[in-house]
């Protein structure tokens, strides 16, 4: 698309025009009456290839972690909904797993329709891509976003990139491939570019009541956050000895005043892999633990008694029944 119109830039040197038709106002659904009141509210997708830095941002625009992140790809697995709220406006933000272009079993087409699924009821889509970099796994997610959204260009880890002019080739070239409603450079770990990200979005989100209350950070329960948090810990601590394909499942949630007492199981599909998670003597096993533990008492201000035991499932990635019973969408 040669004449495809220039995204509004922030922070590099691309003309931006203010102007407000650019953002017009969105008010109630088909036959609804208009909303009257100043607030805003919408669904954001944040979507891109595994391992971008989508959990890292998702994190960041909640305030608090709400997904897992890890160097490993693939592995956020579930839609996760992270909730801020900025003055008048509440950003409802949906992590998606990156689309999965390699493996082909039932785990990766599960999440595939879970980034396809999110994408069809969200107001606006940020597709987040490294700074400088686009690959052909980039280019497949982008050919599947929809045409009748707005979409972002979030070009995140610019920490990364030494020069800023060294971005202006790059940046002409992604405008070739999709007009763009903005394209926001950025580092999800610096606080004023995230604080910078929430300004840019707000006019794109529609003029109605918000869904949940002001100080929610996420509709996820506490059960959901632990098994995540525990999965965190397996991926970090285990490096690329592990696949991803590892799952945890919680047995047991009990709640005795400021004490949760949380038995889980990891999942992996086989017996090598279980040795590799348990360490020589259960040492990692026990690091897994005891690093989960220590963050789940910060998130939860509690104190947390947590058993971990690890289990063999022969092609559980693979099997629709198992990720039912794992709880994937």
């Amino acid at each position: 698309m040669a004449d495809a119109a220039t995204p509004q830039g922030h922070d590099v040197d691309v003309e931006r025009e203010d102007d407000e038709e650019q953002h017009p106002e969105v008010q109630g659904g088909v036959g609804a009456p208009p909303f009257e009141g100043d607030t805003r509210c919408g669904l954001i997708a944040i979507v891109g290839r595994p391992n971008v830095g989508k959990s890292t941002l998702l994190n960041a625009l909640v305030g608090q972690k709400v997904s897992i992140t890890s160097r490993k790809a693939q592995t956020t697995r579930h839609r996760i909904t992270g909730v801020r709220t900025v003055e008048e406006a509440q950003f409802v933000f949906v992590d998606t797993p990156g689309f999965q272009t390699k493996h082909s079993t039932a785990l990766n087409r599960n999440l595939n329709r879970t980034v396809q699924g999110v994408l069809a009821d969200v107001d606006l889509v940020l597709f987040v891509v490294e700074a400088g970099r686009f690959g052909l796994d980039d280019a497949k997610v982008l050919s599947l976003l929809p045409q009748d959204k707005p979409v972002v260009l979030i070009a995140n880890k610019l920490d990364a990139v030494h020069r800023r002019a060294e971005l202006m080739p790059w940046l002409k070239s992604m405008q070739e491939r999709r007009n763009f409603s903005e394209f926001v450079p950025l580092s999800a770990k610096k606080e004023s570019d995230v604080q910078r990200l929430f300004q840019i979005l707000k006019p794109y989100l529609p003029n109605q009541e918000w869904f949940y209350e002001e100080d929610a950070l996420t509709d996820r329960s506490e059960k959901f956050l632990a098994a995540e948090m525990i999965r965190e810990k397996l991926f970090r601590l285990t490096g690329d000895e592990l696949p991803y394909e590892a799952t945890v499942v919680i047995d047991r949630w009990e709640e005795e005043g400021n004490l949760r007492r949380i038995a889980a199981t990891i999942v992996v599909e086989r017996d090598a892999q279980k040795g590799m998670v348990i360490g020589q003597g259960g040492e990692r096993l026990k690091r897994i633990g005891s690093e989960a533990r220590q963050e789940l008492e910060a998130l939860m201000e509690a104190r947390v008694f947590l058993e971990l035991w690890v289990k063999v499932r022969s092609g559980w990635a693979d099997s629709e029944e198992h990720l039912r019973s794992y709880g994937y969408e």
